[in-house]
């Protein structure tokens, strides 16, 4: 991955453009200038020097803006998980850490760093203020697939920046000037819908054009580095409360022609022994798990340049003499054992339904949802010196095990956004069913009714080659065995009937989607999503106390003092310097 040397500035906020100058060797080096205090670089390449006409421009100018990247990536996780309610702060945790979680938000803290993605967005910007678009070979444009890959790199880090800030300067040109930073920091802040509707109608032109192919880079398919723009689109389309556009990209892209992305059927984590639920080897994790869409590729040592921290900060290492600084809190622990684990038993002559007891284990996180159990584990350390530096237990997520990518997209939970949007496009059947059975032609005709499949229409059409019941799976079988036969994992129905089915799908609504959101806590914890599932939700709803409420109680008890806090949205974001 190629390095950057750039000038440290702490001051305020600092608009960072780097200019991608060739050194020998086919490594870039990008020069820092233009902070609202200093552009007293003489290393500034002003813009007509730069002109961005030649494939080897376009592959190392991505290769830097990847790179600016990297600074961001243990951010997309931390930020989202340590002021959620899945994880909490050990003894052992930073000072930085352990202000996150309280909702401390210091201006010096090392995860309030908003010139990091600014940084990534002034090379997205300088890049597009200068690539030749018109260039063509043979009749196409020469750099359309690197074009839309930073255009689309760009509206994902605004994206993860207004989440995070709330509100922010939208800077659409390189900054290259202390003047024109200035302009900016006094100008108006958009907000998180204005973000997203300006990137919706900035990326709807690129929405089906392919990434760049460039093979492997290092240790690394390059395929992976590439954000898909369709998915991105339905991420800025879900926080925008467009929600029948978001789920018809979500759809687009599962259900794309050239490459359709089926859940796979044997992605599960399962009992295997009928007889005997109490030993752990009797629970079986799927070796076919890995599903990354889209990762942020990290270098694997320090002497090559940026490195991501997880590692570290989720598990017991060499590095940090095992003392881990964040582990899963009561509540993860809680909603993990809530679920009910259901198995279908057939014999030649009977299929039968059987529920797993919740007593008598050898672990208690073998009860309920079994993606906890697959991902944590926590030892002890015996006949250890009592004075050692080191510490005696031993803790592994194995989802933050590895240090040389940070996903970005995972295909499961891109089917869990895509239920959600459904579920807001007030198509509850369609949602659940994303849940308990999986969307496919089968599915649709036997558990989604005739007026929703109309109303749905191409918002749930899947492939019937590709998409088949026997390859089918809803999410949530993923972790608590065949959801399809759960009796108590059903679409919400109100006790007495409703006057009207309109009645009855707004009874659902809020009840289905509580279910998404649940399910997104199983299968997304630890990997950053919940703060900002739960955020969604709450401005959605317009109730602060559905972020408010799950956080403070964290610890499995009420922290009423966090609660109020919460309860005023001002306090879910990190200030601007």
């Amino acid at each position: 991955m190629t390095q950057f040397l750039g000038k440290k500035i702490t001051k305020l906020f600092r608009f960072t453009v780097y200019t991608l100058l060739p050194l020998a060797g086919g490594s870039w080096v990008g020069v820092a200038c233009s902070d609202m205090l200093d552009t007293s670089s003489e290393l500034v390449e002003f813009q007509e020097d730069n002109t961005l006409n030649h494939p080897t421009d376009s592959v190392y100018s991505l290769m830097g803006i990847i790179n600016r990247m990297q600074l961001i990536a243990d951010r997309t996780v931390l930020l989202g998980e340590v002021r959620a309610d899945l994880v909490q702060p050990t003894d052992a945790a930073s000072a930085d850490l352990k202000r996150l979680a309280a909702f401390n938000m210091a201006e010096d803290n090392k995860y309030n760093q908003p010139s990091d993605y600014y940084a990534v967005i002034n090379n997205c910007n300088f890049f597009l203020a200068h690539v030749d678009t018109a260039l063509q070979r043979r009749g196409r444009q020469l750099f359309i697939n690197e074009y839309a890959a930073v255009k689309t790199f760009r509206a994902w880090t605004y994206l993860e920046l207004v989440k995070n800030y709330g509100q922010v300067p939208l800077v659409l040109e390189p900054v290259m000037t202390e003047r024109e930073a200035a302009s900016y920091l006094d100008g108006k802040r958009a907000t998180i819908k204005e973000v997203c509707d300006y990137f919706i109608a900035d990326l709807t032109p690129m929405a089906y054009v392919e990434p760049p192919v460039y093979g492997n880079v290092g240790d690394h398919q390059s395929a992976t580095f590439f954000i898909p723009t369709r998915v991105l689109l339905g991420d800025l389309c879900l926080w925008a409360g467009r929600y029948k556009e978001a789920a018809a990209w979500y759809n687009s892209y599962l259900n794309d022609q050239k490459e359709p992305h089926q859940l796979n059927s044997q992605r599960r984590v399962a009992w295997t022994n009928i007889t005997d639920f109490q030993q752990p080897q009797n629970a079986y994790n799927s070796t076919s798990s890995e599903e990354n869409i889209s990762v942020i590729p990290m270098e694997s040592r320090v002497f090559d340049g940026n490195v991501s921290d997880l590692q570290n900060v989720f598990n017991s290492t060499r590095d940090n003499n095992y003392f881990f600084q964040l582990t899963p809190s009561n509540a993860m622990r809680n909603l993990s054992a809530s679920q009910v684990y259901c198995m279908e038993y057939k014999t030649q002559t009977t299929t039968d339904t059987v529920y797993v007891p919740r007593t008598g284990f050898s672990n208690d996180i073998l009860i309920g949802d079994l993606r906890f159990f697959a991902n944590y584990t926590l030892r002890s350390e015996g006949g250890q010196d009592p004075y050692s530096e080191y510490s005696t237990l031993r803790q592994t997520i194995s989802k933050c095990a590895r240090n040389t990518s940070v996903s970005t997209y995972r295909l499961t939970m891109i089917y869990l956004r895509y239920a959600e949007a459904l579920c807001r496009a007030r198509l509850p059947q369609s949602a659940m069913a994303v849940l308990k059975y999986g969307l496919c032609p089968e599915n649709n005709a036997e558990r989604i009714d005739s007026l929703e499949r109309v109303e749905a229409g191409s918002l749930i059409t899947f492939d019937a080659n590709v998409f088949t019941k026997d390859g089918s799976i809803g999410v949530h079988s993923i972790g608590s065995g065949d959801a399809a036969c759960n009796a108590l994992y059903d679409l919400p129905m109100p006790p007495t009937p409703l006057p009207t089915r309109q009645d009855t799908i707004d009874y659902q609504v809020p009840l289905v989607e509580d279910l998404i959101i649940q399910e997104m806590a199983l299968e997304g914890a630890f990997e950053g999503y919940r703060f900002h599932d739960l955020m969604r939700v709450a401005l959605r709803r317009g109730d602060p106390s559905y972020l408010a409420i799950p956080v403070s109680r964290r610890s499995g008890e009420t922290d009423a003092q966090l609660q109020q806090l919460l309860m005023n949205q001002d306090n879910w974001y990190l200030p601007l310097p």
